[in-house]
């Protein structure tokens, strides 16, 4: 609106009653808000009205010339009105009312009315000017309503981000002079008095026309007179100003300059169209650049972790035995290195992986962009199979390497008893064959055959009683070799050298006594009394032996009640010695009363008692043996109790740790599943809530750590089951591992909601009010909706789906979007994307290809010329790469097809 005051000689712009300029329907006011004193000031400086003279004057012959006519004195020629309002049909392109053609003042009058009725109807209000003051040539008046037209059809429209008219007009030369040097513009009068800032304007469009570098600060008319010539010369602009009076004046006029400086804006608007398009075509390769790069992270990320995985499966699943406990060992502590150190990271890769993915994916669908389908065998699906196996080989190698190192305990323990018993076996039959094979009955008396009779019952007597051992000996052999032991060659030979030694023995012993039978019937004297010492003292002769050899056998146990067990049958043992020292204490007594009647009766007799070779010193001995080996087998039985003790202890404590750690896993995953359906408050609130229940789950980790140590000790111990704890240290290992997944999965989804919300300007009110929709419909709370739950969930939204043909479709419709796998299921991620793009704006690929449509000129095409020209260079290489050829009947050599090329980063196969 212009209101002018005769009073004191000054325009005042007020608010505009309508406008249709680029402001949205703003207020004139908002941008010549500093122009209400400029008429004062052009009182007190004639020089300004002077510049607006001839300013106004060439801007209006601009575009009076399009009609074949000018204007000479600007407050003289407009005074009938005819030229006003040709003017006016000229910039805005309608047809004004037919003018009169009369001579009259009133027809004067007339015409200048219909030009000021003409400008009122685009929105600027007039008030205080009249058609009088244009008919009587009132100079001021006139400039001011010059100065109006400039502004509603030169400068109005100029918008550049959300600015208008003048503002928007100052950031337009501010941008394009910015990589000048001793160029700043601040204002539209000092700023451009060098003469620099108009060449930086002509140079930034067209720098062919002026040598720049060539041009001094110290010589603004110079500089003035070179951009008015190019100006007028190549750019089609009027001269509107002069050098010289812009020089002399201290600040020249706003207006004039402005004027002239929107002539250059509207030469030059062709390339700012292009430039725009430009920015759009840039931010959008970027948001597409952008996601290439984190495609590319995921698949690198995915192919590390699954050769890693390749890589650790053969080991795992490598099961070729070792010879010994202590390589078994070290596989197993090999082992427990690979669990503490070398999985952890990959479990935090893998869970990170997830994230990154489910995050591009986000940001994909908010960029209107086709979702990420990872390269074949690269599917997060993919990777878990993979993991899976890990986790099975993991368990079967844990498994083989304990069952091994059982195998090669058992083989030691039964390798060893078999070397005692051999060796015992075989100090018993040193000698054994020559006795047999004596022929010392041939020279004997009959008495001496007697003897060798008894002597020789006394032997089978003892040989009968090594059966046993025998028989187990070759039971044990047998027993390592069905376990594989890996020396069983050399105990095979050693027991069939036993074998065949002691049927070499049964063979003699059957001769020897047919040889000594058969003499028997020559002799009949026999010492009784030495026989019935013979015959008892070898079975308890034998049994001392037996004794020593189980109180020296070698045992293992693995549980408390396995060793009471022992320790019961050893009390049982020590009961019977008093039984056997009365046994000892009568065969002594036998031998006493042969040499008690021997002396009695004067009998000398000739040596030792020839029925047998067991001497009552040699029972003596090994009965003493006995006593020494009962208490040594007292301390290692009891040695052994003490450490199932310990064992048990162990067990107890992890036991008693597990059963706090495993209950508070399963209670935080039963926690986190009512956490992600019941979130109240903002996100961020939720993420701040979630982010402080990680780290509380993360501040127990030193409860897991404690129970890794207990369950080392246990596998040091080589403790293999405890009853006491339903939990393994494998359940709560993968417990812990699912709980910081799905943690930091949930975690995961209200960041992704958040960058959902922020994108597409989702407010908190309608955030919260999709969740409470959301939660209200999943009556089971399994974090996803069926199908007539989801149909609920929208006609309580306001959706049209009832149950009619077009309800139906209209539902159909929407389920494709949140569901296109079909699984019955829209997760509460698809339903915030649905409602956002139902609510929000984005990028289309209509947008773009009108955008590449700028760049090229209007052509169905676009060169790699124009492309290089027009964007970055970075972004310019990514477009020519991945063009194809236009193929179009109007192609020319070079041509790229930028529709397809378009349609391709929405995933759109045609508009």
């Amino acid at each position: 609106m212009v209101d002018y005051h005769a009073a004191n000689q000054s325009y005042q712009y007020g608010p505009s009653s309508g406008g249709n300029g680029a402001g949205g329907g703003g207020s004139m006011g908002d941008y010549m808000a500093q122009e209400d004193d400029w008429d004062r000031d052009l009182l007190l400086d004639p020089a300004w009205e002077k510049q607006q003279r001839k300013t106004f004057t060439a801007w209006c012959n601009s575009h009076l010339r399009k009609a074949g006519t000018q204007i000479e004195n600007i407050d003289e020629d407009f005074r009938d009105g005819l030229k006003l309002m040709l003017l006016l049909e000229v910039i805005s392109g309608e047809r004004l009312p037919k003018p009169e053609r009369g001579k009259m003042r009133v027809h004067k009058i007339n015409n200048v009315n219909k030009a000021l009725d003409f400008i009122a109807s685009k929105g600027v209000k007039l008030v205080s000017i009249g058609a009088e003051e244009i008919v009587d040539g009132n100079a001021k008046m006139t400039l001011g309503m010059i100065w109006t037209i400039i502004l509603r059809f030169a400068i109005q429209d100029i918008s550049v981000e959300e600015t208008s008219a003048k503002e928007g007009l100052l950031l337009w030369c501010q941008r394009k002079t910015a990589p000048y040097k001793n160029v700043n513009v601040q204002n539209f009068h000092i700023s451009w008095k060098d003469g620099l800032a108009f060449n930086a304007l002509i140079h930034r469009h067209r720098p062919e026309l002026i040598e720049y570098d060539k041009l001094r600060k110290d010589d603004p008319v110079t500089n003035l007179n070179n951009a008015f010539e190019v100006a007028e010369k190549y750019l089609d602009i009027p001269k509107m100003l002069d050098a010289e009076d812009i020089v002399n004046t201290a600040r020249p006029d706003e207006k004039a300059i402005m004027t002239y400086v929107s002539s250059f804006y509207h030469a030059f608007s062709g390339a700012q169209k292009a430039e725009t398009a430009a920015n759009r075509i840039c931010k959008v390769l970027a948001v597409n650049q952008e996601n290439e790069h984190l495609m590319e992270d995921y698949e690198r990320l995915a192919s590390d972790l699954l050769e890693w995985i390749r890589r650790t499966i053969p080991w795992l699943e490598d099961r070729v035995p070792q010879k010994t406990i202590q390589e078994m060992q070290q596989k197993l502590e090999d082992f427990r290195d690979y669990r503490r150190v070398h999985k952890p990271p990959k479990v935090q890769e893998k869970c990170q992986l997830e994230i990154n993915f489910n995050t591009l994916q986000t940001k994909l669908r908010l960029s209107n962009r086709p979702a990420f389908m990872p390269s074949e065998g690269r599917m997060v699906s993919d990777i878990n199979n993979c993991w899976q196996h890990l986790e099975q080989a993991e368990k079967g190698y844990e498994e083989w390497l304990l069952n091994e190192i059982r195998r090669l305990e058992r083989l030691d323990h039964l390798a060893e008893k078999f070397r005692q018993k051999a060796s015992i076996h075989e100090a018993w039959t040193d000698g054994k064959e020559a006795m047999l094979k004596h022929r010392d009955y041939e020279t004997a008396t009959l008495s001496d055959i007697k003897a060798l009779i008894r002597k020789h019952e006394a032997f089978e007597s003892d040989l009968a009683a090594h059966q046993d051992r025998v028989e187990q000996i070759a039971a044990i052999a047998q027993e390592l070799n069905e376990l594989d032991y890996y020396d069983s060659h050399n105990v095979n030979t050693r027991c069939q050298k036993i074998c065949d030694q002691w049927d070499a023995l049964g063979s003699l012993t059957h001769s020897r006594r047919e040889a000594l039978e058969k003499t028997e019937k020559q002799l009949e004297t026999i010492d009784q009394l030495h026989l019935e010492y013979a015959k008892r003292a070898a079975p308890f002769n034998n049994w001392m032996e037996s004794a020593m050899e189980d109180l020296q056998d070698m045992f293992i146990v693995h549980t408390i009640e396995e060793i009471e067990g022992l320790i019961s049958a050893h009390d049982q043992f020590k009961s019977t010695l008093p039984d056997a020292d009365r046994e000892r204490e009568a065969i002594l007594a036998i031998h006493k009363e042969a040499q008690r009647i021997a002396e009695s009766n004067h009998i000398k007799l000739s040596g030792s008692n020839p029925y047998t070779t067991v001497t009552p010193q040699i029972i003596n001995s090994k009965w003493e043996k006995v006593q020494q080996l009962v208490p040594k087998r007292d301390h290692a039985l009891l040695d052994e109790q003490s450490k199932q003790q310990s064992n048990e202890h162990l067990r107890r404590q992890f036991a008693s740790q597990a059963n706090i750690v495993g209950p508070w896993i399963q209670t935080k995953m039963e926690e986190i599943g009512r956490i992600s359906i019941e979130m109240n408050g903002t996100l961020e609130d939720q993420l701040s809530h979630l982010k402080q229940y990680e780290r509380s789950i993360v501040d127990y980790k030193p409860n897991l750590d404690l129970l890794e140590q207990q369950h080392q000790l246990i596998q040091e111990a080589l403790i293999f089951d405890n009853k006491h704890t339903n939990y393994t240290m494998e359940h709560i290992r993968v417990g812990w591992e699912q709980l910081l997944t799905t943690i930091a999965r949930t975690i995961n989804e209200v960041e992704n909601q958040i960058l959902t919300r922020d994108a597409k300007g989702i407010s908190q009110e309608q955030m919260q009010e999709f969740r409470a929709s959301f939660n209200h419909f999943d009556k089971d709370h399994g974090g996803a909706l069926g199908p007539e739950e989801f149909k609920a969930c929208l006609i309580s939204l306001g959706y049209d789906v009832e149950n009619d043909r077009q309800g139906d479709a209209e539902f159909n419709r929407i389920m494709s979007v949140v569901d296109p796998n079909h699984s019955g299921l829209v997760t509460f991620q698809a339903f915030i994307d649905f409602m956002s793009r139902e609510t929000t704006d984005t990028d289309t690929a209509d947008q773009v290809i009108a955008s590449f449509k700028v760049l090229a000129g209007d052509k169905n095409f676009i060169t790699a010329e124009e492309l290089r020209r027009e964007l970055p260079p970075d972004q310019a290489e990514y477009c020519i790469a991945r063009m194809a050829p236009y193929q179009g009947s109007d192609a020319v050599p070079g041509a790229l097809d930028y529709k397809s090329f378009s349609t391709a980063l929405y995933g759109e196969s045609d508009l």
